[in-house]
């Protein structure tokens, strides 16, 4: 059996940033000796890989027509098939009894993207219907890097336009003449910083915004009501928008608010008691947000009249607007509550099955409909979408994603218990395991991620049934710097508050083991990209809690990465963590990042895994991290890294190929613990 691979160590404060010459022979040559100890490391869990590979893909019905959306005179929905990677999309003509029924003699493919990927990685970006209904406009990013290309499609014909442009983001947006799009160019760092206009059959296209700011992100969207265009500029915490009819797209962009540091504000248009209005959910009045309204000839901000008040202890979320009602997601407790105010009518709230779900709308039907559609889901109950009846709040279940082969939700237990903080501060924990794996230590598998204040609510997971089945429970650990129990709890896990994070996920692991619920020995945790740092610091700081650990596009090189203003997306991410050019600042990066605080002791298994062609955390990050874990850790545990050299930050791009991800990763937990 060979030796894992060794990195040699070059002079200077970072001995393995020679891993960064991308492209380089002897780079390429130790990725490549890496992917293949892994493979030799793994080569007794071929046959687990291939049983968790088959077991994952026989829950998942592989031919199953999504649920179709009416838009016009069509009903627009995907269908996927056994065998193929990706879901092809298609139209048939709308029913004229108001069915959802799918006429199959009278459907139209619109795109097959699996024979767009000719095997390899594709994503698909922006698919835009125009608002006649005539033309597809859709982006195409093939190697995993995030930069599209942009095609039309004539439907009528069939014909496919490639646009003449370069170094795009993949947002394409409609003007109501069918004829002209808005889309959105990258600049050196990655960062989406134009908006630019191009009419069908003209050769060339015209700038209509530009953000010189390195913080701000520029993206257009259509409002709700398909009357207006915006163009967003966004930072971590501040916020501009400029507005536009959509009958005019040449016409002169308005701002409604210019910016002010730390006021952030989403505008959507709709109808408010009978009348078109600007809805915008600001966070001018407190940091959970209010929502303001104000009139389509005098959308200023010295306009703005609250309609729902600020509110310190509920979270205002999102807003949903069309012709019927205005409907409110909220976060109260650490869980998403939807509120609707129909037109004329008391507002209520949703009343819901299980103590801890995800819940959210889907923005997929027409703004004119009397219902809206909402996607919900629970540990232990897959996904599924609902019709919500606005006038009078009934739902119903228009589609459960299905578990083929033997299932009974109720054989599966979903609990939520708390942690305690370092500072008491209560933190909460999602569980779900068999009813059978609960009262005696099973092995754990603990999920985290606690950055840019995005919530973990419990999802359903067909590939976790693997874990599930043979006695694992899975646990989510809520932590300070997500959004799962408002705004607050975010900032509480930013910037100088950083090492919450970690120490809220450590309490959790103390916590799940004084409970009983598994032993240090056979407590698996996981994390990615912002996750993957959390892994890192924990492992750093408490390895003896862990047994094994899973961290996938880890930033874990976070101080040379945030030193280096030219790598994409490093000033943009100063709001989140700090700029390590002031020294304070260096100094309380340095104490955290995972890269920077590996030392002599020893850690627990590791598997890391890295996309080649990632743009958002350089595959180099895990490549140094394996490298410096290799040289200075004191045990002899299973360390593994694994490039995917056809992947960017999501991993890869194909359904079946994600599940084998999947499978590799589970079958080394199994492996560690000896369950094979």
């Amino acid at each position: 059996m060979s030796q894992a691979p060794i990195a040699r160590a070059d002079t200077g404060t970072d001995p393995y940033r020679w891993l960064e010459n991308r492209d380089a022979d002897d780079v390429l040559a130790y990725l490549k000796a890496e992917n293949a100890y892994i493979e030799e490391q793994l080569a007794d869990q071929a046959e687990v890989r291939e049983t968790l590979f088959q077991e994952i893909k026989s829950r998942i019905r592989e031919t199953d027509l999504s649920l179709p959306s009416p838009w016009g005179p069509w009903l627009y929905y995907q269908r996927t098939t056994a065998g193929d990677e990706y879901p092809r999309h298609y139209r048939c003509p709308r029913p004229l009894d108001g069915s959802l029924t799918v006429d199959e003699n009278a459907e139209q493919l619109l795109l097959d993207p699996n024979e767009l990927a000719g095997g390899g990685f594709l994503s698909l970006g922006a698919f835009s219907i125009s608002q006649d209904h005539s033309k597809l406009a859709y982006s195409l990013d093939r190697e995993g890097d995030e930069i599209y290309r942009l095609f039309v499609k004539d439907l009528a014909s069939g014909d496919v336009t490639a646009l003449p442009f370069d170094d795009c983001d993949g947002s394409m947006t409609w003007a109501n003449d069918s004829q002209t799009l808005f889309y959105g160019e990258l600049d050196e760092t990655h960062r989406p910083h134009k908006i630019y206009r191009h009419r069908l059959g003209e050769a060339g296209s015209s700038e209509v915004y530009h953000d010189p700011d390195g913080r701000f992100f520029v993206h257009c969207y259509r409002a709700s009501s398909e009357r207006q265009l915006v163009i967003l500029s966004h930072s971590k915490t501040t916020s501009e928008a400029w507005v536009l009819s959509a009958d005019e797209p040449e016409g002169q962009w308005t701002c409604l608010a210019p910016r002010q540091e730390d006021h952030e504000y989403f505008p959507d248009h709709g109808l408010h008691e009978g009348q078109w209005r600007w809805l915008i959910r600001s966070n001018q009045a407190g940091i959970n947000f209010a929502l303001y309204h104000a009139s389509e000839s005098q959308p200023g901000r010295e306009h703005w009249q609250e309609l729902v008040p600020h509110d310190e202890a509920v979270m205002l979320e999102d807003v949903s607007l069309n012709a019927e009602a205005i409907t409110l997601t909220l976060r109260e407790s650490g869980l998403p509550v939807i509120e609707v105010r129909p037109q004329g009518v008391q507002a209520y709230r949703l009343q819901l099955p299980d103590a801890a779900y995800s819940l959210h709308v889907q923005n997929s039907l027409e703004f004119t409909s009397t219902v809206i559609r909402l996607r919900y889901e629970a540990l232990n109950r897959p996904a599924q979408v609902r019709q919500l009846t606005l006038a009078d709040g009934t739902q119903e279940v228009l589609k459960e994603t299905p578990v083929e082969g033997p299932f009974d939700a109720d054989a599966y237990e979903s609990r939520r218990i708390w942690a305690t903080a370092q500072d008491g501060t209560q933190i909460p924990i999602s569980l779900v395991g068999r009813r059978d794996s609960f009262g005696k230590p099973a092995p754990l598998y603990l999920y985290g991620y606690g950055a840019y204040g995005h919530s973990l609510d419990p999802w359903f997971s067909h590939a976790r049934l693997s874990l599930l089945d043979r006695g694992f429970v899975f646990a989510i650990a809520h932590v300070r710097g997500g959004g799962d129990l408002g705004e607050a709890w975010y900032r509480a896990g930013k910037l100088e508050q950083k090492p919450n994070t970690f120490s809220d996920f450590i309490a959790c692991a103390e916590q799940l083991l004084a409970d009983g619920y598994t032993t240090s020995a056979r407590l698996a945790i996981s994390g990615g990209s912002a996750g993957g740092l959390l892994i890192g610091a924990v492992l750093n700081m408490r390895p003896e809690l862990f047994g094994a650990a899973v961290a996938e596009v880890p930033f874990v090189d976070v101080l040379n990465t945030m030193l280096n203003a030219d790598l994409p997306l490093t000033v943009t991410e100063y709001d989140e963590w700090g700029d390590p050019n002031q020294p304070e600042v260096h100094e309380r990066i340095k104490a955290y990042a995972p890269y920077e605080n590996v030392r002599a002791q020893a850690y627990p298994a590791l598997l890391a895994v890295a996309g080649y062609n990632d743009s958002r955390v350089q595959y180099w990050e895990a490549a140094k991290w394996v490298a410096k874990l290799r040289a200075t850790r004191t045990d002899d545990n299973l360390l593994l890294l694994k490039t995917e050299f056809g992947a960017g930050h999501g991993g890869m791009s194909g359904r079946y190929q994600a599940l084998k991800d999947v499978a590799l990763e589970y079958a080394f937990v199994l492996k560690v613990f000896d369950m094979a």
